[in-house]
């Protein structure tokens, strides 16, 4: 098996988004690096992956830096290479491709700290339902109730949680406390965590969340476009398992990780 290598491209986000928005990705930039870096380098070579923004005010805002985990060998990335269209290597940066071989092995107790986007849902193994401000204003409206979300659905985290909890309706104090949508999420990212390493809760934080939409390949071949939640962490492990621990770097953390979500960046952790 090869060496995980940690790989990075300065993407030129202009040139990036104008590509994106011509091969028809412009709504799903997370989707449209999946598709670039694999006409690239090869179909899932590069994955997970993160896309960090340079900090505003730097760079004329076009500037950001694409880290991914591949176990390909840099001779077989820059090969393919050689088959890649001009404007993709332009978009992407390749000319500055660089890797740095990641820990081979990972010893029980090793405290990190991590940077992680993730998107933090479920998937239904039954039909659930219950009171939702969506629903909710719908009513209001007069249009029609959508109904009970169907089973293989995927669905918030936070959502699922708070309907099975509050199937009437939150209470106004509910999102506080062990019911706050961070301290849920925590529990979340502790599961996938788990048999690798120990979340510690004390020490992560939910620094940015939003509600953004996906376009995703349906079953009967069209596009399908959905909504649900982006939350980053920023908060430190404790590896448990090496081999499991190095299998969650190379598979990355939840769902749609080939499209920008579940990278773990790393750093040395606190004592």
């Amino acid at each position: 098996m090869s060496a995980l290598h940690l790989a990075s491209l300065p993407i030129n986000l202009r040139e990036f988004r104008r590509l994106a928005a011509f091969r028809g990705f412009g709504a799903d930039e997370g989707r449209a690096l999946h598709h670039l870096l694999s006409e690239t380098f090869g179909k899932g070579l590069l994955q997970p992956f993160r896309l960090m923004p340079a900090p505003k005010g730097t760079g004329g805002g076009h500037g950001a830096t694409l880290y991914a985990y591949t176990g390909t060998p840099e001779e077989v990335l820059r090969e393919n290479l050689e088959l890649a269209a001009p404007e993709l290597l332009n978009a992407l940066g390749t000319a500055h491709l660089a890797l740095r071989e990641m820990p081979e092995t990972w010893r029980e107790g090793r405290r990190l700290a991590f940077d992680l986007r993730v998107r933090p849902v479920r998937r239904l193994l039954k039909p659930l339902e219950g009171w939702s401000r969506e629903e909710n204003r719908r009513g209001l409206k007069g249009e029609d109730l959508r109904g009970p979300m169907k089973k293989g659905s995927e669905v918030d985290a936070f959502l699922i949680s708070r309907l099975r909890q509050f199937p009437e309706g939150l209470p106004e104090d509910a999102e506080t406390g062990e019911f706050s949508r961070e301290s849920i999420y925590l529990d979340w990212l502790a599961e996938r965590f788990e048999g690798a390493a120990v979340l510690d809760r004390q020490a992560t934080r939910m620094t940015r969340f939003a509600r953004n939409r996906v376009q995703r390949s349906a079953e009967n071949g069209k596009e399908a476009i959905s909504e649900g939640p982006d939350a980053t962490f920023h908060g430190e492990l404790t590896v448990t398992d090496g081999d499991a621990f190095q299998k969650l770097l190379t598979s990355g953390v939840g769902r749609h990780t080939a499209f920008g979500f579940g990278m773990l960046l790393l750093r040395p952790g606190g004592s």
